[in-house]
């Protein structure tokens, strides 16, 4: 299957600002954003985004399309799902990328970046409804359980990433996470404001409604 496969620095960059694709990395004085706040490539310096509406437009498109890790191909797929049902569409496109296997298990804080969390699918680690699912594009539903295959469970990665989650505050409120068990369960649709901060995915509307 197709992947994005750019480098996550070089994204941050092209959209002048930080996307957090590394997790906690990019807090750090080693983040791109802080040693080369320009775009990538001979004329970075020289860049400009573009004030345009259109530009505005495509610019949240490919923020969106960066912070979730996902191709063109792929975008816009998600995008006629979401317009074929009844709802705000873009709170609907988001919703689906919010309920990508790759995302939820980063959500869950199993994996400390998205990118990260799309090697624990991809390398079969995470179970669903107690069955392997290694398909990081893989869409969960209401009421399915997301956890650490019990073999995989017993790394000493996710014996670390334990010992964090039990101080984690932050779970959305559409996952109910079972310390105990070490799982999430999707208990609804993530809303509005429950997605990524900083998006405006009715641009993404205007941008294909062109």
């Amino acid at each position: 299957m197709a992947r994005d496969t750019n480098a996550s620095c070089r994204k941050c960059r092209r959209a002048g600002e930080k996307l957090f694709l590394k997790g906690d990395r990019c807090g750090g004085l080693k983040c791109a954003i802080v040693r080369k706040n320009y775009a990538p490539g001979v004329h970075g310096k020289k860049f400009s985004r573009g004030n345009s509406e259109y530009g505005k437009q495509l610019s949240m498109k490919q923020k969106i399309k960066r912070i979730y890790g996902v191709l063109e191909k792929q975008f816009r797929k998600h995008f006629k799902q979401a317009s074929k049902h009844h709802g705000v569409t873009g709170d609907l496109l988001m919703a689906r990328l919010e309920m990508r296997l790759d995302n939820v298990v980063y959500r869950m804080g199993f994996g400390n970046s998205r990118k990260q969390s799309r090697q624990l699918v991809n390398h079969g680690f995470v179970n669903v409804n107690g069955k392997k699912v290694d398909i990081a594009s893989f869409e969960v539903k209401i009421d399915d359980v997301i956890s650490v295959s019990a073999l995989k469970k017993e790394k000493e990665y996710f014996k670390k990433q334990s010992e964090i989650l039990k101080n984690k505050k932050d779970f959305p409120s559409w996952i109910l996470f079972d310390e105990s068990k070490f799982e999430g369960k999707i208990t609804a649709v993530p809303k509005g404001d429950e997605v990524e901060v900083g998006t405006d995915p009715q641009m993404v509307v205007e941008y294909y409604s062109r």
